[in-house]
């Protein structure tokens, strides 16, 4: 067993050395090592795989104090937070440090805070290429990890757009009818060029006007049936 105490952070973990066999079963299952579980039975034995004791109120990664690890919690819950706002609360099976392992920033986006005592697995970043080398299943699930994190911020974006593409679209709408009607001249890819919004916002911006009784959409025609929604 060791400590590992971080520069300039006056709390510490402490790290197994080895995972249990239950921990090694519940990874084995985990979307990052699925058809690869090898990988778990690799990794538990080296060196650069550890399992972190982490007590309440413990600060796990900060944007100042951070490795480039691989984090997942295997008990307990760990509070996300940015700038004094929390953003999320993570739970077993969750996964943290994605983004930063192959990242050259010099700061962690964000707060990790143990709300309970935590039991967290990190694989360094050098252990996580070595497992991704050895089996090309583990570098595939990473990359889809990612890629639904991606998806998932997308979401986000357009929660936080939709307001403003509704906004562009019911201008669009209102500058361009005749009578009642808007005919399109274009596809929904080029309107989305031209409101400079992303598809994605553009077609739910469609349906929560459409929603809301202010238009009706056939097509390329479109009826407005409430002008002072669109105002």
């Amino acid at each position: 067993m060791e400590w590992l105490t971080k520069a300039g952070h006056e709390e510490t973990m402490w790290f197994l050395p080895l995972l249990s066999e239950k921990e090694r079963e519940l990874l084995k299952g985990h979307v990052l090592f699925e058809d690869a579980p090898s990988a778990i039975s690799y990794a538990a034995e080296e060196f650069d795989c550890r399992v972190g004791i982490v007590e309440k109120g413990e600060t796990i990664y900060t944007p100042r104090e951070f490795d480039r690890a691989l984090g997942i919690i295997l008990a307990g819950r760990v509070q996300v937070s940015k700038e004094g706002y929390v953003v999320s609360v993570l739970g077993p099976g969750d996964v943290f440090g994605a983004a930063a392992l192959y990242n050259s920033r010099a700061d962690y986006a964000t707060t990790l805070t143990a709300l309970v005592p935590c039991r967290v697995v990190f694989f360094s970043q050098k252990l996580m290429s070595n497992i991704m080398a050895r089996d090309s299943a583990v570098a595939r699930n990473y990359i889809r990890y990612l890629s639904g994190r991606i998806r998932f911020l997308e979401g986000k974006l357009d929660s936080l757009l939709a307001p403003d593409a509704k906004r562009k679209l019911a201008q669009y709408l209102l500058e361009r009818r005749v009578g009642n009607s808007v005919t399109l001249d274009c596809s929904m890819s080029s309107l989305a060029r031209r409101l400079d919004l992303g598809r994605t916002s553009l077609y739910r911006a469609f349906e929560t006007l459409t929603e809301a009784g202010a238009i009706e959409k056939q097509g390329k025609e479109i009826r407005i049936l409430k002008e002072d929604v669109l105002l």
